[in-house]
């Protein structure tokens, strides 16, 4: 009995072993613990501090606002909202012709009541900028400016600054986007709260490691892309893949079910090493879905590809760091060495 009591006791000692051991190989390398970033992100809500400008002072507060936030300021007046800049005559008067302005202040209600909790988001956007500085110690941390912009922009970037337009997060209900002519619906499908966080890492990537005219084909815009998802993966390890792309739950098991057939299909339309410009735009831009593909296809199918081929890359390599994948522009090295190949 004690030689079976042995023999059953080392079975489950080999069988603990080899769990571990399948675990180990199978976790996620960019689960890495973040309790020792100490540096938060700041994060501004530029729209409270806007619409408390005192009228019987204007221009001594605007003065004081554009002192407090020169840089972003200077963005947001003249790039956001297109009014110029403080030092300009009629200056003082456009800004508060925009803040006065009915719908604007309508809005600005409606940010109150979709964003209450707004902390919450807050919290979500300082966790992923600590996996931001957890993979990148070297690099300096922006500064996030919530603001109204009027429905112009979604997420601006500049040089330590993120600008984000809760305007264009309100909700796909939202009656405003129903009057907007100039946003299609696929659009609208985005314009949520929960998108809003996937967004702003998006375009911080974006921003960070910018195409310096190293994609010349469609593989090197897709693996280049495929690259940036990856990053908005090491930022937001919690947020499910269908916000972080922005597809819906249809779209996403569309491109899971068919991903051997649209990859196929590139490599037997020799679409890859395309550097056409209208075959680049067809796989890689917004749209409702992806011309050449069947019309349940969401758009930007070939940058869903792309992040599979870098995901497997890194599966492959788990020695290689966010950082050096980052700074590597060599499109056709990850692919081969990604034995990317779907079945």
């Amino acid at each position: 009995m004690t030689i079976f009591r042995r023999i059953f006791s080392l079975q489950i000692i080999i069988i603990l072993i080899l769990t571990s051991i399948f675990f180990s190989c199978n976790q996620n390398p960019l689960k890495v613990n973040i309790s020792d970033v100490k540096t938060n992100i700041e994060v501004v809500r530029f729209d409270h501090e806007l619409f408390s400008i005192q009228q019987n002072d204007t221009l001594n507060e605007i003065a004081k606002l554009s002192n407090k936030y020169p840089n972003f300021f200077n963005l947001f007046t003249y790039r956001i909202i297109r009014i110029g800049g403080i030092g300009e005559q009629q200056f003082p008067e456009l800004l508060m012709q925009f803040i006065n302005d009915t719908m604007i202040v309508n809005v600005e209600e409606l940010i109150e009541k979709e964003f209450a909790d707004f902390k919450t988001t807050e919290k979500q956007i300082v966790k992923a900028f600590k996996y931001y500085q957890y993979h990148f110690p070297e690099k300096a941390l922006p500064t996030v400016y919530a603001y109204v912009s009027g429905f112009n922009h979604s997420v601006v970037t500049a040089e330590n600054i993120i600008g984000v337009s809760l305007d264009k997060y309100l909700g796909r209900d939202c009656k405003y986007y129903q009057q907007l002519s100039t946003t299609p619906q696929y659009k609208i499908l985005n314009m949520h709260k929960d998108k809003l966080v996937a967004d702003i890492a998006y375009a911080w990537g974006t921003a960070e490691f910018e195409d310096t005219n190293s994609t010349v084909n469609l593989l090197d815009n897709i693996i280049h892309q495929g690259k940036l998802m990856y990053f908005v993966d090491a930022l937001l390890l919690a947020t499910h893949d269908s916000l972080k792309i922005g597809y819906t739950t249809k779209q996403l098991e569309f491109c899971v079910n068919n991903e051997a057939q649209m990859w196929n299909y590139l490599v037997e339309k020799k679409m890859l090493f395309s550097s056409d410009r209208m075959d680049i735009i067809r796989y890689i831009n917004d749209g409702p879905s992806t011309s050449s593909f069947p019309q349940q296809s969401p758009a930007r199918a070939a940058i869903w590809i792309g992040w599979q081929i870098v995901r497997q890359y890194m599966e492959k390599y788990p020695e290689i760091t966010l950082s050096e994948l980052m700074q590597n522009s060599d499109y056709q090295q990850i692919l081969s060495d990604s034995e990317y190949f779907p079945e």
